[in-house]
């Protein structure tokens, strides 16, 4: 360093100083304290969460009354402030809403398990308007919805139908990495999650109970995961995809509120106009559901085969599935419309109508405008391999020529191929248009039945004795062969 260097240090060496401290206290201004856009301007510490209560102790406080302005402001401060990721509900309180709650990209809405979001009573909004939703029309990204109950305060809305759209809980369209988990969602009108041409949705350990169509509902979607979730259904299904594919649907348990409004199924697969080829159901419990306890179906125009194939139905539990009295496409997996279906693995007990089953509704799905469900093509295959399936009843329905193990309605064009499964105590017989020369008729000896652990006891034949290919790579109980039953 020169002279010159040295005396411009010398004659500045004030200002810089005066310049440094402005910076530090500025910079730690910033660090610790920013303005928020209420009223009062309390200061929120930069930490990456704001906090909302009711009780003051939080950044934005609500009132119990149009409280979706407060979380709106707070939802929109975090996305404009990039230090920011979270917005928290402080529990115990009930926000109540009046309108919509918008979220950004990049955002964690999150509450206390003691918050409660809830609609308001009479709200009056239109079909289509949802609780939760995006903030921007063209889509969001990277948003997760955790922790917190939302009560679609069902009863003090009744002037909506069930089903139509109205007070979906969350729902988004053309969005992308999605979760939603551990959330408690209870008695509304509509959808519990709805996403429309999204990808990456993540749907877990949440508690669904009582809604008005389904839990979690994807329609054209990639990439979708739903596991550890608890669902008792009303309306609709617990879990379903619509022209989606790459899913996995697994660890669920699934029942039915048993009243005459519930409806379909425990889980449900359909299939119009897009590709669902790549879909597994794996370790689910299914059990009381008023409708079947899987629906699985593909219609519309003819499609080629690898547009519905591979769909892989292994290792769940279902047992008195299909209560419903007034349809008759109740059972246990009830299919039609998809290639090389995989049915393994699974355990069936006091199924209603048949266990597994080719059939359709004959009218329509239960919508103000019916939809012709039959499949166009044919060639349509379903294999059914290292099941146990006991004590199958007659529907309630129209009961005559049910009871079966199997039943295929459509011989024309749907082929059953059984392999290695167990059959017994069926009230009317093991098959209805199928046959097989592998399965094993013989009490499979549980290990209690009627507190529903079906393990196998020592001695059951159905040890060692499934049907192995290189795809069913899992070791028997006895360590050698794969048992049949869903545990191996």
């Amino acid at each position: 360093m020169n002279e010159k260097h040295f005396r411009y240090l010398r004659q500045n060496r004030k200002k810089i100083g005066v310049s440094i401290v402005v910076l530090v206290f500025l910079t730690a201004l910033g660090v610790f304290f920013l303005y928020t856009t209420q009223s009062d301007y309390s200061l929120i510490p930069l930490n990456k969460t704001v906090y909302i209560a009711c009780d003051g102790s939080g950044n934005f406080t609500c009132d119990g009354s149009d409280d979706q302005v407060e979380i709106n402001k707070a939802l929109e401060y975090v996305a404009k402030n990039r230090h920011y990721s979270t917005v928290h509900l402080k529990g115990p309180h009930i926000y109540v809403i009046s309108d919509s709650i918008l979220i950004g990209s990049n955002t964690v809405l999150e509450g206390d398990s003691t918050a409660v979001i809830k609609l308001k009573d009479k709200a009056g909004w239109p079909a289509g308007k949802p609780i939760i939703t995006q903030m921007d029309s063209a889509g969001i990204q990277g948003v997760t919805i955790k922790g917190f109950e939302i009560n679609g305060n069902h009863d003090q809305n009744e002037d909506k139908k069930k089903g139509e759209g109205y007070y979906n809980m969350i729902s988004f369209l053309d969005s992308k990495n999605i979760q939603v988990h551990n959330m408690y969602m209870h008695d509304g009108h509509g959808d519990g999650l709805k996403v429309e041409r999204g990808s990456n949705i993540q749907f877990y350990n949440n508690t669904v109970y009582k809604l008005g169509h389904d839990g979690f509902y994807a329609i054209d979607c990639q990439n979708i995961e739903a596991w550890n979730n608890t669902i008792t259904c009303r309306t609709n299904s617990g879990l379903r995809i619509w022209n989606s594919n790459y899913v996995k649907f697994h660890d669920n348990v699934i029942d039915s509120f048993y009243h005459w409004s519930a409806g379909g199924p425990g889980l449900l697969i359909e299939k119009s106009t897009r590709i669902v080829n790549c879909v597994e159901v794996y370790n689910n419990t299914i059990h009381n559901t008023y409708g079947p306890g899987i629906w699985l179906i593909g219609y519309g125009e003819p499609y080629p085969e690898e547009e519905a194939q591979n769909v892989h139905i292994h290792h769940n539990t279902f047992y008195s599935t299909g209560t419903n009295p007034s349809i008759d496409w109740v059972g246990g997996i009830v299919t039609s419309g998809f290639y090389d279906t995989l049915i393994e693995n699974n355990v069936f007990d006091s199924i209603y109508h048949a266990a597994i089953l080719n059939t359709y509704p004959s009218a329509s799905t239960g919508t103000s405008d019916p939809v012709d469900l039959s499949p166009q093509g044919t060639g349509y295959t379903t294999i059914i391999r290292n099941n146990i399936i006991v004590n199958t009843r007659k529907r309630t329905k129209d009961p005559d020529g049910t009871g079966y193990a199997t039943i295929n309605y459509f011989p024309e064009t749907h082929t059953f191929v059984l392999q290695n499964n167990c059959l017994y105590n069926n009230s009317a017989g093991d098959y209805r248009n199928a046959s097989s020369s592998t399965d094993i008729y013989a009490d499979p000896l549980f290990v209690d039945q009627k507190k529903h652990d079906y393990h196998l006891k020592p001695g059951s034949l159905c040890i060692g004795a499934g049907y192995t290919t290189s795809t069913s790579s899992i070791a028997g109980e006895n360590g050698s062969q794969i048992n049949i039953g869903r545990y191996c």
